[in-house]
């Protein structure tokens, strides 16, 4: 079963060093369910490298269809870290 792990990335994250952390942790909790033989997947994985190619303006317009398309096509979805605040925009 294809299962995407969910969980903070950026929210709440006030550096890089804690966005790293989160990836972190979420890339642990795919390892667990890989050694339960299941094929995890992570939106922030696929996501970060066209984010990467991309104006930063674009962050949200990538990050959320392909987060959400995931999703849909993923047998279950757990989340680690709790509820989720969203995330928010910055006011220019």
């Amino acid at each position: 079963m294809w299962i995407m792990i969910a969980g903070p990335h950026g929210s709440g994250a006030g550096s890089e060093s804690e966005r790293a952390a989160n990836l972190r942790a979420l890339n642990r909790a795919a390892l667990e369910v890989f050694r339960k033989g299941h094929i995890p997947t992570i939106g922030v994985n696929l996501a970060l490298p066209i984010i990467g190619a991309a104006p930063s303006d674009l962050h949200d317009e990538i990050m959320t269809p392909i987060s959400l398309a995931l999703a849909e096509r993923c047998g279950a979805v757990p989340r680690i870290g709790g509820a989720s605040p969203g995330r928010t925009k910055k006011s220019s």
